[in-house]
């Protein structure tokens, strides 16, 4: 399992590994210049792209090679060389046919005979793992009803959110929370401005609920919020977090549509049009949905292509 520490990356590698249920060793690439930069073209002496324990590695290689991210592309491209079953996940920005198998979101709009897509991102996201979660973070489960998980993006390549524009969706939700009686569960990311965080702990200091940005706050709380809320709010930035999201049996309300596009914004129209999630109104009313859980399709297939079974 080959990534470059990128959490969303990892995340992704980890979830496919877990589904073809095979022990997997992990490998965090550090490649040196010059592949750093043109992975995954592989330039001459590219076997020596991540130092001598790769290397070394190339010597005895493992029977199937599973890379997500582009700096991991060069990675299973040189194993595949090797005679290792090498799937790559996400657009590696080249053919692939340098690949046994590539795992493509619909939105990167990638084709080929050895192309599997699928809607979103891959996770572990199913019911055994919310009920894990809901037993760990079983203190979330006695918290005021609704609970209102807030998930919380930020700027990008493909999304500029305003700075009023925060506490506007703030305002929205307090007022909706208030109303029912409920509270707000709230977790930020790496992208979401630290002014904003800020405000948001000043904002929601001594009422029901919580706010999470950081270790400073305790154990990170998100699977617990997928598993303990009965709605979803999501910033429309992340294709991972909506993608997690949908994968609950909840209700899933997308906040900041319009402030996104490019490939973000095209699986949140997908999504809308399977009626999966909704814009974020004055109610966030229930709706009847079906959970969006790819992983196990694709490891499936995965599995059939490379006859693993």
């Amino acid at each position: 399992m080959l990534t470059d520490g990128n959490a969303g990356n990892v995340r992704q590698a980890r979830a496919l590994a877990a589904a073809l249920g095979r022990p997997a060793r992990e490998w965090v690439l550090r490649p040196r210049a010059p592949w750093r930069w043109l992975a995954p073209r592989a330039l001459p002496g590219a076997g020596l792209a991540f130092g001598d324990d790769f290397r070394d590695a190339l010597a005895t290689p493992p029977r199937l090679a599973v890379g997500c991210g582009r700096q991991a592309a060069l990675a299973t491209r040189l194993l595949r060389r090797r005679g290792v079953q090498a799937v790559q996940i996400l657009d590696p920005r080249l053919a692939p046919r340098h690949w046994d198998l590539v795992v493509a979101p619909e939105h990167d709009d990638l084709a080929g005979d050895n192309v599997i897509r699928l809607l979103g991102s891959l996770n572990p996201i199913d019911d055994a793992w919310l009920q894990s979660a809901r037993r760990h973070f079983s203190a979330l489960a006695t918290l005021s009803q609704p609970r209102t998980a807030l998930l919380l993006g930020g700027n990008s390549a493909h999304a500029r959110f305003q700075p009023t524009w925060w506490d506007a969706l703030a305002d929205r939700l307090q007022r909706v929370v208030d109303g029912e009686g409920g509270c707000l569960l709230v977790t930020t990311s790496r992208r979401t401005p630290a002014e904003v965080t800020a405000r948001l702990h000043q904002r929601f200091a001594g009422r029901p609920g919580m706010v999470w940005s950081g270790s400073a706050d305790g154990p990170n709380p998100y699977s617990g919020l997928l598993a303990c809320a009965d709605r979803i709010v999501c910033t429309a930035d992340s294709v991972n977090m909506l993608s997690e999201a949908c994968a609950t049996t909840l209700p899933v309300f997308v906040a900041g549509i319009d402030a996104v596009r490019g490939r973000p914004r095209r699986f949140v129209d997908s999504l809308l049009g399977l009626g999966r999630v909704r814009p974020v109104d004055g109610a966030l009313a229930a709706f009847p949905v079906t959970p969006l859980r790819e992983t196990a399709r694709v490891a499936a297939e995965v599995r059939r292509r490379l006859a693993l079974d």
